[in-house]
C-alpha cells in the first residue's frame, strides 16, 4: 500500500461524525420562538450552524428584546442534550471511515469540536464512536479562543504529537474550515446535498482543498491527495 499522505486526521464532530445539527437547531428554534422570534428550523440552521449560541447574544436580543442569561443557556443545553440522547444517529458512513483511517494511521485521529465537552462526549457515546477516539477529544470551549480561530486544531495536533501541516482536517462549516486552514492543516469539506449548512463553494472559498458529499469516500479521498509539504 502506498504511504498515506497525512500523519493524523482531525475531525469536527457536529455535521461530520454525527447528524446533530437538525436536532440542535430544532430545539433552538423552539426556544427562540418562546422568546418571540418565530424562526424556522431551516433559518436557524442557516444562521447558527458553526457558531456558539452565546456568541449570537446580540442577534437574539435584537430579534427578541431578551438578553441571554446563563440560566437560559443552561436550559437550552439541557433541552438540546435530552433531544440528542433520544434521537441522535451517526452521519452515514462515519463509523466505517473513522475505523479505516484509525487503522491506517495507528490511532492518530482526534475530534476537535467547537461544542462543549459534555455534548461531544454524549454524542460520541450515543453513536458508538467514542472508543475510536479514546482520550483524543478536544473542545474549543476549553481553549483561549474557539473556531474560527485555530486553537482547538493546534491542541489536537499537539496531543497526537503531529505537526499541524501534516494533519488533514474534516469540516462541514465555513467557521470550522477557517479554523483548520488557520492551523496550517489541509482541510477537506464535507457537504452532503441535503445539508443545511455551508455548501461546496463556500468551503472552497475559505481554503478547503476539496469538498466531498459521502463520508464513505473519505478514506480514498485522503489517500489519493497529493500532499505538498508546507514550509515551517
Amino acid at each position: 500500500m502506498p504511504e498515506f499522505p497525512f500523519d493524523a486526521i482531525l475531525f469536527d464532530c457536529d455535521g461530520v461524525l454525527v447528524d446533530s445539527e437538525p436536532i440542535t437547531c430544532r430545539v433552538l428554534a423552539e426556544m427562540l420562538g418562546e422568546l418571540g422570534w418565530p424562526i424556522s428550523v431551516h433559518e436557524t440552521m442557516e444562521r447558527f450552524i458553526g457558531k456558539m449560541v452565546k456568541d449570537q447574544a446580540a442577534l437574539i436580543q435584537e430579534q427578541t428584546g431578551f438578553a441571554l442569561t446563563e440560566d437560559w443557556l443552561a436550559g437550552f443545553r439541557a433541552r438540546r442534550d435530552d433531544a440528542l440522547a433520544r434521537e441522535l444517529v451517526a452521519v452515514p458512513g462515519a463509523k466505517a471511515a473513522v475505523d479505516t483511517l484509525s487503522s491506517r494511521l495507528r490511532g492518530r485521529i482526534a475530534v476537535a469540536s467547537g461544542a462543549d465537552r459534555g455534548k461531544i462526549l454524549l454524542q460520541l457515546r450515543k453513536t458508538g464512536l467514542l472508543p475510536s477516539f479514546e482520550s483524543q477529544v478536544y473542545s474549543g470551549q476549553e481553549m483561549p479562543r474557539s473556531k474560527p480561530f485555530p486553537d482547538v486544531y493546534l491542541a489536537a495536533a499537539n496531543g497526537l504529537g503531529v505537526a499541524p501541516r501534516r494533519c488533514a482536517v474534516v469540516e462541514d462549516t465555513v467557521t470550522g474550515a477557517t479554523a483548520g486552514v488557520a492551523a496550517g492543516a489541509t482541510v477537506f469539506g464535507y457537504s452532503p446535498p441535503e445539508a443545511g449548512h455551508s455548501g461546496a463553494e463556500a468551503l472552497l472559498a475559505v481554503g478547503a482543498v476539496a469538498v466531498f458529499t459521502d463520508m464513505r469516500a473519505l478514506p480514498d479521498l485522503l489517500a489519493g491527495h497529493e500532499f505538498a509539504e508546507r514550509p515551517g
